[in-house]
């Protein structure tokens, strides 16, 4: 089991004291990661809808007859109802439906239910109102219980950054102007699936990344590394996500190739290395989410460029990609130790580029400390 039995049975007593204080008898789980979270299991594909039930002593799963040994060996959970798709099993439930809904039937008809109310579809959601149930949002509750990390989480999160160092590492080790932007990226993977294959055997580990050079592509954020080809004039913006044991790192870098660098691409480069700075050293408990943002904000906005902004500075991190709660200008949250945030304010300028470093940085008692150390200074993102 990839989670400690005795971490899943504290997350769910967490999880419980709540639903005692709001008066919830039941929550059904429909997100992965909040599955995952409170269990210990997760598939690769939800395609066939998997469901967790958590009642106040209990705890139950719908899941698909494919999922059926990969669940009994990996969930802590107390019985599983299985739902099947193949011919000779007809007369047995067809669809997760089926034992949804006698679990439903089951229930005392006040019984107060507990759903994410931001994932669940809408016709389940409808289900569970037509048997006369009273539904509350847990959605609030789960971002609490999730968003401060323990030990256990940390170690992993820490790994998770190294191993991103590692592929960054080997990236740049191998860079050329010629070379397209996949085979930039498959130096990384190489390095860092072999150092995590010698240092973890049995850890599953995954990865996502991507890279945007030149000076149209590197302008929008997000896209897929393509065959293009790495030119002397090109802005490159290189990102990473390694996970491991489930819990991600984020580790992006900007990088010019020095000689062929116009003035303001150079100045802007700067200007996004500085406004991460900022960010970073405004992370701390007891600040607003929201000040960390403007921090960066305020960097950008006195060298005239705040409109280039096209995104916040960054978002939580864990077992999701992105993850409450978010470095927004509106979101007043209140960080505390243990919460993990990427900080990425980004500068996207038509015709000169975009701009952008991420790290990973976790909030500690006096301040915060990054898992990511690849170099990220700017005279380190010139290159020869």
């Amino acid at each position: 089991m990839s989670i400690p039995a005795e971490k899943v049975r504290e997350r769910l007593h967490a999880l419980r004291s709540r639903m005692e204080k709001k008066h919830i008898q039941t929550v059904i789980l429909w997100d992965p990661d909040n599955q995952y979270y409170f269990s210990g299991f997760k598939a690769i594909s939800y395609s066939r809808p998997i469901v967790y039930w958590i009642y106040e002593q209990q705890t139950a799963y719908i899941i698909p007859e494919l999922e059926d040994l990969h669940a009994e060996e990996n969930a802590y959970t107390d019985s599983f109802h299985v739902y099947h798709e193949r011919y000779n099993k007809g007369s047995n439930d067809t669809s997760f439906l089926d034992p949804f809904i006698r679990l439903l039937q089951n229930l005392p008809s006040d019984t107060r239910i507990g759903v994410e109310y931001e994932v669940m579809p809408a016709y389940v959601y409808q289900a569970v109102l037509d048997h006369g149930h009273d539904v509350v949002d847990i959605g609030e509750d789960i971002i609490d219980l999730r968003s401060v990390k323990d030990e256990e989480e940390i170690k992993w999160l820490d790994e998770a950054g190294r191993l991103s160092d590692v592929a960054l590492d080997a990236s740049f080790r191998h860079l050329k102007t010629g070379m397209s932007e996949l085979e930039f990226d498959s130096y990384g993977d190489q390095a860092f699936l072999q150092a995590a294959s010698e240092k973890y055997p049995e850890v599953v580990v995954g990865y996502e990344n991507w890279t945007c050079s030149g000076i149209r592509r590197s302008a929008m954020p997000h896209l897929h590394s393509s065959t293009r080809t790495f030119e002397s004039g090109d802005p490159v913006v290189h990102s990473r996500q390694v996970w491991i044991n489930g819990y991600r790192a984020e580790n992006e870098r900007t990088f010019l190739f020095k000689d062929q660098a116009t003035e303001e691409q150079k100045k802007l480069l700067k200007l996004a290395v500085d406004a991460q700075q900022a960010g970073m050293q405004a992370v701390k408990p007891g600040v607003r989410a929201c000040d960390v943002d403007l921090a960066a904000y305020e960097v950008i906005k006195e060298a005239g460029f705040e409109d280039y902004i096209d995104h916040r500075i960054g978002h939580g991190l864990g077992l999701s990609e992105h993850e409450e709660p978010y470095l927004r200008f509106d979101n007043e949250r209140i960080l505390k130790e243990g919460m993990v945030y990427t900080i990425e304010p980004g500068i996207y300028v038509p015709g000169v580029g975009g701009f952008r470093h991420s790290d990973t940085v976790i909030v500690t008692a006096d301040g915060s400390r990054s898992i990511t150390h690849y170099p990220r200074s700017y005279e380190e993102m010139l290159i020869e």
